[in-house]
């Protein structure tokens, strides 16, 4: 069983930055996909960001260049880096993991807020 644990959001000034960081506990392998998402009040959740096993980065369009997904596979992290953090970036991230053998399935952290307000 996998269980996937955030911290490091918060309350953020326009421009500012956060880091967010997620634990996996349980049996994470490489070859999982570990992403982000975010959920806005009134609103569908949505990607923000994912990353292999290899490295390999994918990024929605609204934070490239902002944002930075990193892992350590060694450790079972995964951190976002949020930079030049703008209002409507704020939100309810969540930590994903997914695996798609034998069977596809996600794993979902509880979540942690981030309020980016003045």
């Amino acid at each position: 069983q996998v269980q996937l644990v955030e911290s490091g959001g918060g309350l953020v000034q326009p421009g500012g930055s956060l880091r967010l960081s997620c634990a996996a506990s349980g049996s994470i392998y490489v070859s999982y996909v570990m992403g982000w998402y975010r959920q806005a009040p009134g609103k569908q959740r949505e990607l923000v960001a994912t990353i292999t096993g290899g490295g390999s980065t994918d990024y929605a369009e609204s934070v490239k260049g902002r944002f930075t997904i990193s892992r350590d596979n060694t450790k079972n992290t995964v951190t976002l880096q949020m930079n030049s953090l703008k209002p409507e970036d704020t939100a309810v991230y969540y930590c994903n993991a997914f695996r798609q053998y034998p069977f596809p399935k996600d794993y979902w952290g509880q979540g942690t807020q981030v309020t980016v307000s003045s």
